[in-house]
């Protein structure tokens, strides 16, 4: 990996150039999921909407209600996801790692399943409070079973291969959707919706003001991962490596897991398990940086994780004439293709076992 230390005036220019491309594809899409759904915008509908909602009521609650504060979760949950893949594939030395491929994303629905079924024995307070989907109880949930999944990974990468952790990781996702499917057993009715509804993964449950409450965490869980970046990029050359240049790589382990707990818990809480956007958007932020460092990935990873969500996203929410489609299964047939190419192309997955 000797370009994980280097990044030749090419490549940083290509950089330079991707940046802004992706900002403005960013707006495009974002202007595109304004305007378009079951209630159609003109352009100056939107503007007389934005600026003026007084003139427009209807079109304001829409707008300013729904669209937006939908728009910013799937721009803040794609670039937390995004960059929380490049720290996993860095900390675990494994292409394939993300948040839900090691479990992390199972552990998070268990927390969750746990803070719905207990409601149904704490009353009527509690079932209001879950109905309106506010505040930090499922963030906490999620957090909680999220950090006790990384936890154990982490614990166990250091004695298993690569294929071996994945393959764990993987029997835990199917294992916590047995026991969440009885835990729910348990939960009210109200509870089972909700649980249900959130599971499916979606960025159109959230207000203006649980933005708060998942912006603050990912722009912590960001500071954490800018912190790690440098000894993360070290570490790919190798423990030994890391530690000639005086870096102490158990602190840094934790570090790095405690920023991934802290990007993952907030969106998995809001949005559900979303699925692939960790996994795939690493891989085209390598792509274009033509660089292993981890601080160049992460700006990149962050821009192209918001873009594929916000897109899977506008395409959920076209004007279908039925609509059964969910996010994840949008992200599936993006994603899918890409984790088999990785696996049957990749020299990193074939050199390892």
């Amino acid at each position: 990996m000797s370009d994980a230390v280097t990044t030749t005036p090419l490549r940083a220019s290509q950089v330079k150039l991707a940046v802004p491309a992706l900002i403005l594809s960013l707006a495009a899409v974002s202007l595109f999921t304004l305007t378009t759904g079951q209630v159609a915008f003109s352009i100056d509908r939107l503007f007389t909407a934005l600026l003026s909602p007084g003139a427009d009521p209807v079109g304001a609650q829409i707008i300013r209600d729904i669209r937006l504060p939908r728009i910013a979760t799937g721009m803040i949950a794609g670039a937390a996801l995004g960059m929380s893949g490049v720290l996993m594939q860095a900390l675990f030395r494994n292409p394939m790692a993300d948040a839900w491929s090691l479990g992390l994303t199972a552990g998070g629905q268990m927390g969750v399943a746990l803070i719905v079924t207990a409601t149904a024995f704490a009353g009527p307070v509690a079932i209001s409070f879950l109905t309106a989907f506010q505040g930090i109880g499922l963030t906490a949930g999620a957090l909680l079973g999220v950090a006790a999944f990384a936890a154990l990974m982490t614990a166990l990468a250091s004695r298993v291969g690569t294929i071996t952790l994945l393959v764990i990781g993987l029997m835990l996702g199917f294992t916590v959707q047995g026991l969440v499917s009885v835990i729910i057993h348990f939960a009210n009715r109200i509870g089972g919706r909700v649980y249900s509804g959130w599971n499916d993964g979606t960025f159109a449950s959230t207000t203006s003001g649980d933005l708060v409450w998942l912006a603050v965490p990912v722009l912590a869980g960001g500071v954490l991962a800018i912190l790690a970046a440098k000894p993360l990029s070290s570490l790919l050359l190798g423990e030994t490596y890391a530690r000639s240049l005086g870096t102490d790589v158990g602190r840094l382990r934790w570090l790095a897991l405690s920023a991934v707990v802290i990007l993952v818990a907030p969106v998995t809480a809001f949005c559900g398990p979303v699925t692939f956007i960790g996994l795939i958007v690493p891989h085209f932020a390598r792509a274009i940086a033509r660089t292993s460092r981890i601080l160049p990935l992460l700006p990149l990873a962050a821009l192209s994780g918001a873009l594929l969500a916000i897109s899977a996203d506008a395409v959920v929410h076209l004007p279908w004439e039925q609509h059964f489609l969910h996010l994840n299964a949008i992200l599936a047939i993006i994603g899918a293709p890409v984790v088999i190419l990785l696996l049957l192309f990749s020299p990193a997955m074939r050199g390892r076992n």
